[in-house]
């Protein structure tokens, strides 16, 4: 059986979960349809205006339709981020102060975010960190499985915490990404535990995987990428905030400046990609999701630990495939490179890149730097070398790059 061969009789066994994807797909393009039509989005939303951005109408509505879609009292979307990191810190610094406590509910966060928090980097980094500001901070550790654990979570959130971090995705970490449902059983414990407790949700890769968001399950705020899955795949910068107003309002001062917060900003002529990303995204996160359910079927069935597993349910849009060493790991981001539409040419080799601790290769062939809606792959040069495979613009593109890896594979 030839490659081609072999594609096509994974998506025949695949079809019912093929279907289910469908169904979330039209679930979240309805939503967001909707929200478009309930807001009146109409060309003139599409215009800019310059200098201090004031009284910019289609900034307003834009934020408007995304607090709709995610269910929030209001959202903050906003070019001006200049990464999914930089989006998360703003929500941090802006409701964290001196003396408070933030708890990272599922163990270590991801290799960025640790020198935001302050517990990696230089000296220079971790002084302008948030243990560096003054903000306690503690980790409730995964349980012996490498899942959340619950009961120490009953345990550990008491009256003196102010924020419990929820990271969804897993990051450059083999636990599993949390649930909708994980995530509402969370907030249901913190808020028995303290009900002022601030569960805020980083929901990179998340958005529109399942047909409920965060806030729907009881999370306070949530942030993301507009780089990933709520761009559409062409977004060209900017991340999101939604969830309680004054919430989102402390994030915005801390974006711009007490006294401006979310009513400044020139956002450069950026809200018709913006509006039309969105509207793209369910259709693109579907493709995205069917293609790693794709992936993670073809390893398993040519002898590689791929999770999560192709029957299991989807919360993002990461798979990762573990290849126990460095050389198969190089030569996987290497054929995804060959395979991309942008820099196909280009070698990728590991390296050390700021806020990782260790080396890291990247696949990244993509039209927007670092979009990982994109299709791409990488994974720092430490055991048990695994790849993180996310993306694909549409699900053609994921099933040649899967072609083309299998027919290195029978080559060999």
């Amino acid at each position: 059986m030839n490659s081609r061969e072999i594609i096509k009789q994974a998506e025949i066994a695949l079809r019912e979960q093929f279907e289910k994807i469908d169904v979330i797909r039209d679930l979240n393009q309805e939503k967001v349809l909707r929200a478009f039509i309930d807001n009146k989005v109409a060309p003139e939303h599409f215009y800019t205006v310059s200098g201090y951005g004031h009284d910019d109408l289609g900034r307003e509505v834009l934020d408007r339709v995304f607090a709709q879609v995610f269910k929030a009292e209001k959202a903050l979307v906003r070019i001006h981020f200049a990464s999914g990191t930089h989006t998360l810190a703003c929500a941090l610094f802006g409701n964290l102060k001196y003396g408070d406590k933030l708890v990272s509910i599922a163990g270590e966060p991801y290799d960025t975010m640790r020198e935001v928090i302050g517990t990696m980097g230089d000296d220079e980094t971790r002084r302008s960190s948030l243990i560096g500001n003054g903000v306690l901070y503690d980790e409730i550790p995964l349980n012996k499985n490498g899942e959340v654990d619950f009961d120490e979570i009953s345990n550990r959130i008491d009256s003196s915490v102010t924020m419990a971090l929820i990271q969804r995705s897993k990051g450059y970490s083999t636990r599993k990404s949390l649930t909708i449902e994980d995530i509402e059983k969370i907030c249901k414990i913190v808020k028995s535990k303290n009900s002022n407790c601030i569960c805020f949700v980083d929901n990179c890769y998340g958005e529109f995987v399942d047909s409920r968001e965060p806030i729907e399950a009881g999370a306070d705020l949530i942030a993301g990428s507009l780089i990933k899955n709520p761009g559409g795949g062409i977004v060209e910068a900017g991340g999101y905030i939604a969830g309680k107003e004054l919430l989102v309002e402390r994030s915005a001062i801390r974006l711009t400046a007490p006294g401006i917060g979310s009513e400044g900003g020139a956002m450069f002529n950026q809200h018709r990609l913006i509006f039309q990303g969105l509207f793209m995204a369910p259709s693109v996160v579907s493709d995205v999701v069917k293609g790693a359910v794709l992936a993670s079927k073809i390893f398993d069935e040519i002898g590689y630990d791929s999770y999560p597993k192709y029957w299991e349910k989807r919360t993002d849009i990461i798979q990762n495939i573990t290849f126990g060493s460095a050389e198969p790991l190089e030569q996987f981001c290497r054929t995804i490179q060959s395979l991309s539409p942008v820099n196909g040419y280009v070698t990728p080799i590991p390296e050390y890149i700021p806020g990782y601790e260790d080396k890291v290769i990247m696949a990244g062939g993509t039209f927007i730097e670092g979009s990982t809606i994109e299709l791409s792959a990488d994974g720092p040069m430490r055991p048990p070398y695994v790849a993180y495979m996310q993306g694909g613009l549409n699900y053609s593109h994921v099933k040649i790059a899967l072609t083309n890896i299998l027919d290195k594979v029978y080559q060999n």
